[in-house]
């Protein structure tokens, strides 16, 4: 009877070793290193994209056991009672619990694709319809500006008046040239006398704004060549979660008792 009580006990060690070793990634100075760490570390890496293959995995186990032998010796010398080891465990906790409630929120409150095409369609009546290339030569006082329009007359060249003259640093140096861009990319003043220019077609009279008088010149117009909604979702719905993010937290602020 003994004899086979004494081989049913090796049938079940036998057994149960395997299984122990599977839940293990190892035993490291007699206590056990789940192997729920590796799974951890190993999904923290796949989202952040990077491909966790078999040479990947086995790197993970090896740091898992290292950080088990340096945790023990931490422990060893009583630095898990030290009070800046609290406090900065304090400090991890809670930075891990206000991300979890920040991944529960955007999980709870998705973007929609109907929040998306609206937010394109906006994008798209701002700044769709016509663009201009147009050029600016642009100086602090009035009578400055009435010189330019005098020399202009008698045959200046713009873009050497620009270079001499512009108090604008990023277009005086290019002949005035602005480039490509929608009326609504500049200041009210400057848009309205643009979009009454013809194409080559000079203004007459200077045009005050903020920044000082300007002379305006179109070089050109086109319709406005805008992205897809494909093309451009995923912009669009990394800025709306953001900003829907943004808001939760303000929201939380100002609801929050604080004396």
């Amino acid at each position: 009877m003994k004899t086979l009580l004494s081989l049913a006990a090796v049938a079940a060690l036998s057994l149960s070793a395997p299984m122990a070793m599977a839940q293990n990634v190892a035993i490291v100075n007699g206590k056990p290193v789940p192997m729920s760490r590796v799974d951890m570390l190993a999904s923290q890496l796949a989202k952040s994209g990077r491909p966790v293959n078999d040479e990947v995995r086995q790197q993970i186990k090896e740091e898992v056991i290292a950080r088990e032998v340096f945790i023990q010796e931490a422990q060893k010398r009583g630095l898990a009672a030290s009070a800046d080891y609290k406090a900065q465990l304090e400090l991890a906790r809670q930075t891990i619990l206000i991300r979890e409630l920040f991944a529960d929120f955007q999980k709870k409150n998705p973007v929609t694709d109907a929040e998306l095409k609206a937010e394109y369609d906006q994008f798209v009546a701002a700044n769709g319809g016509k663009e201009y290339k147009a050029r600016h030569i642009l100086v602090e006082k009035e009578d400055e500006a009435q010189a330019v329009l005098a020399s202009l007359k008698k045959g200046d060249k713009f873009e050497d008046l620009a270079k001499k003259l512009s108090k604008d640093p990023g277009s005086g140096a290019n002949g005035g040239d602005l480039d490509w861009a929608n009326p609504s990319n500049y200041v009210p003043e400057f848009s309205a006398a643009m979009v009454k220019l013809e194409k080559g077609q000079t203004s007459t009279e200077a045009v005050k704004s903020q920044f000082g008088w300007h002379i305006i010149r179109v070089d050109d117009v086109r319709d406005a060549k805008l992205p897809s909604f494909d093309e451009v979702k995923p912009q669009i719905s990394q800025q709306m979660t953001q900003q829907k993010l943004a808001k939760f937290q303000s929201d939380l602020r100002e609801k929050a008792s604080v004396k």
